[in-house]
């Protein structure tokens, strides 16, 4: 029998009606994994405000409360639970704790299609900034949702993101779809039609790339039934199209350095403002 790591889970808490639908994506998965959970509330920075002392007090209060009724359903379950309140800012504060724990669980308050106006997510900053993978999770039931969907393109992080991917499947024993997309350069106005062979061959270099990926990872897991799609168009419109229908979806984020650790490259961005399941974001 394959042994399972063990993998320890930081969450951000909050009082959001989301933060129910993360708990119980993280429950399910520390039991089957035998994960540690770390529950973190982090509650504001004080303004130095005559008074504030009272009100940080009770804030306070209010977030341990908050994380003790969780982590004790969460015990009654079988999971190992430590919990934590913080003050400070929540995005430095998660970014900081991200650096000891093999993944950060947040949600997103996207409701889904259905859901009404687009607010986009509030922790895109803490997706940006995290240093290991961040499941952000929508506030909308995935009930009856099958199988893993992954972008990858030619960077070192989307084989990152590729591994993390066949290693969800093949521990939930989910089929998994990798995607590439692929654009053409703009046609200028003074072309009626690209080139002879232009649009076969850049066809065919997109299907290159998804080869030489998945002969680097793919014969690790054997045991994982994997469905190719490569197509013209924007990667994550075509993503979410194909989440739209999975448990999981699972996607690059291209910041590095300093600076743009705390930026997001524009498919995820764009995935997670519109996000159609779990997504996973490995860095």
């Amino acid at each position: 029998m394959e042994e399972i790591m063990e993998q320890s889970i930081v969450v951000g808490v909050t009082e959001s009606a989301v933060c129910r639908r993360v708990l119980e994506w993280v429950s399910v998965r520390a039991r089957e994994r035998g994960s540690r959970i770390e529950l973190v509330s982090v509650v504001g920075g004080a303004l130095g405000v005559v008074g504030e002392g009272p009100l940080l007090d009770e804030a306070l209060r209010s977030a341990n409360a908050l994380l003790e009724r969780e982590a004790e359903l969460l015990r009654s379950r079988g999971v190992i639970v430590d919990t934590r309140v913080a003050r400070g800012d929540p995005v430095g504060e998660l970014v900081e704790t991200s650096m000891v724990f093999d993944l950060l669980a947040i949600g997103s308050d996207h409701g889904g299609p259905a859901g009404g106006p687009r607010r986009g997510l509030h922790g895109t900053r803490i997706v940006a900034g995290a240093y290991c993978p961040v499941a952000v999770i929508p506030d909308f039931d995935l009930a009856g949702r099958h199988g893993i969907v992954v972008g990858i393109d030619r960077s070192p992080i989307a084989r990152r993101a590729l591994g993390f991917a066949f290693e969800e499947a093949e521990r939930s024993g989910e089929p998994l779809t990798v995607l590439h997309t692929w654009q053409p350069v703009p046609l200028p106005m003074s072309m009626d039609a690209y080139p002879h062979g232009y649009l076969a061959g850049a066809q065919a270099l997109a299907e290159e790339t998804v080869d030489l990926a998945l002969a680097e990872i793919a014969p690790a897991h054997p045991r994982v039934p994997v469905t190719r799609v490569v197509e013209q168009g924007a990667p994550a419109q075509q993503l979410n199209e194909l989440a739209s229908r999975a448990r999981l979806a699972v996607v690059g984020s291209h910041g590095k350095g300093a600076l743009a650790r705390f930026l997001l490259g524009s498919t995820s961005q764009r995935v997670l403002e519109e996000l159609a399941t779990v997504t996973v974001v490995v860095r």
